[in-house]
């Protein structure tokens, strides 16, 4: 068999897609460790279900709904019973007041992106994409649409201020938003979400009296109930109720539930838009399995237990990001060029190692970001992926530190190396 490659002539929009810059991280990582070493991988948004399995009534429900023998196609767009669930569940936690027609449920929130985006967004057309976030610029790329990138800055968490989006309202025909942040695990305040979303509808008001396509929103919230202390998720409807025409979310139950491999996302935004997305998803076949409906929509009714394993779950996560925080900020009083933003929500740390022109103990000069990346994994065993993975600058210093797959205990051994490891650089 010919497995030459310069045989294959692929589409444009395939050749413009790469490989997730997670993903080749994992694989070294992968690598490294089938060799024997110890790599505590802080790199990646999942979950070992040895310390966060998912709820146990869901578990139950899904084995439950699978002898029960669910296995026949599902309601196109959502089994009726889910999106009752659904509508009731994000109504009871967030505010958020959508009729089950206003809802759509898939296998996971990246089918129901890609189908959103091929919704609202003709070729050619430009999306202004808030980075850092997690990589919408490949739904930009499939549907062969325009990126605008802006780059949030650290000074504010990484979230986007009004009077910096401002200026480009005018060219879009979609603006991307994400609270709380992967990868910064920040949040919108209250009045930065209510300027923000002013402004994009006094943007359509200008449209509509033209007769123009509207600016929409794409708003991924798929962390909105993991936040800590005294942030709260911030309604954008609550706040502006005028975008509600506007706005699209995309949430389900990966991130909040620990449950990235049960594969249940659903979207909820303006009615025409919603029916549209289904009749695409009815063509595309994306939509979760039965049984996973049918328990998921059992779950969410059952508000006192989704509590009780939410209580749990922050509690987990946000003690080894409270810890990690703390390190960081021991590490910075010492006079090294480090820092770090506070736990506010999901299940990432933002912290910045400005170790440039260090030389480690092992005797190497740090002089990129790929150093700094190296010198952790190699002189640590520390994995963490930087900024830049994410859209942001290739010279950002800031990294992502997940902890979705390691114990209270890893956490504590990460700290206690990441302050060994620094004690022992010297500044050139």
């Amino acid at each position: 068999m010919n497995h030459d490659n310069s045989i294959h002539k692929l589409s444009d929009v395939a050749n413009k897609l790469s490989s997730l810059s997670i993903s080749n991280i994992a694989a070294k990582i992968n690598e490294r460790r089938s060799k024997g070493e110890k790599i505590f991988n802080l790199t990646i948004g999942d979950f070992d279900p040895v310390h966060f399995p998912i709820p146990l009534i869901l578990e139950e429900e899904i084995i439950t709904a699978y002898k029960s023998k669910y296995t026949n196609y599902p309601v196109v767009g959502g089994m009726p019973e889910l999106l009752e669930s659904v509508s009731a569940h994000i109504k009871y936690f967030g505010g958020f007041d959508y009729n089950p027609n206003e809802i759509i449920t898939g296998s996971g929130s990246r089918p129901l992106t890609y189908i959103l985006f091929k919704t609202l967004i003709n070729k050619g057309d430009k999306v202004i994409n808030v980075v850092p976030s997690w990589n919408n610029y490949n739904y930009v790329q499939l549907v062969e649409a325009e990126e605008i990138t802006f780059e949030a800055k650290p000074e504010n968490n990484f979230m986007v201020t009004p009077e910096e989006i401002k200026p480009l309202l005018g060219f879009a025909s979609l603006i991307t938003f994400n609270s709380p942040s992967n990868p910064a695990g920040t949040t919108y305040s209250s009045e930065n979400t209510k300027d923000i979303f002013n402004l994009i509808v006094e943007e359509n008001k200008r449209r509509i009296a033209e007769d123009n396509k509207p600016l929409y929103v794409f708003y991924d919230i798929v962390y909105w109930l993991l936040t800590y202390g005294n942030t709260k998720f911030i309604n954008p409807v609550e706040v502006c109720p005028e975008i509600k025409d506007y706005i699209i979310f995309v949430d389900g139950i990966s991130k909040c539930f620990a449950a990235t491999g049960v594969r249940l996302g659903w979207a909820f935004g303006p009615e025409p838009v919603i029916a549209k997305m289904k009749q695409m998803i009815a063509h595309i076949g994306a939509w979760s399995p039965k049984p996973e409906q049918v328990a998921v929509s059992k779950f969410l009714k059952d508000t006192a237990e989704v509590e009780k394993y939410l209580k749990g779950f922050k509690s987990g996560l946000f003690d080894r990001l409270d810890l990690l925080y703390k390190t960081i900020m021991q590490i910075k009083a010492t006079g090294i060029d480090v820092d770090a933003i506070s736990p506010q929500g999901a299940l990432y740390l933002s912290v910045k190692l400005n170790l440039i022109g260090y030389k480690t103990p092992a005797g190497k000069t740090i002089s990129s970001v790929a150093d700094i990346t190296n010198f952790l994994l190699d002189e640590a065993g520390i994995a963490v992926v930087p900024f830049f993975a994410f859209g942001a600058n290739p010279d950002s210093l800031w990294f992502r530190i997940s902890v979705g797959v390691c114990s209270l205990d890893d956490v504590r051994e990460v700290c206690k190396l990441m302050k060994k490891v620094t004690s022992g650089i010297t500044h050139l």
